[in-house]
């Protein structure tokens, strides 16, 4: 299994970024997807996640500025950032659960200034 993410950067309170993460090694049509987010010093927490027939959920710090959503032609899950603010700033990592395990991805830095 490999999650391959991409589109982190800097970026100025206010702007917005879209986050990729292209997989393989798994029937991305049966899997769940999620983002996850560490900043330094902290825990890694979920930010959204989207299950197999495409239902959403995010945490309530990123909702209405954060859309997760999927294609299932590409294999990718995709995280829309909005109006982005400076505690947004971290490291964040795509996910799923397969083969009865956590995969993730390597991570890609999102950095907000303001």
């Amino acid at each position: 299994v490999q999650l391959q993410a991409s589109g982190g950067g800097l970026v100025q309170a206010g702007g917005s970024l879209r986050l990729s993460c292209t997989t393989s090694g798994v029937n991305f049509r049966i899997a769940a997807m999620a983002w996850y987010r560490q900043a330094p010093g902290t825990q890694r927490d979920l930010v959204a996640s989207v299950t197999s027939a495409g239902v959403t959920r995010s945490v309530d710090s990123v909702k209405g500025r954060f859309t997760i959503s999927r294609d299932y032609a590409k294999n990718t899950v995709y995280l829309q950032m909005n109006n982005l603010r400076p505690e947004d700033t971290a490291v964040y990592y795509c996910n799923t659960f397969w083969g009865g395990r956590q995969h993730w991805g390597q991570g890609t830095q999102v950095t907000v200034s303001s």
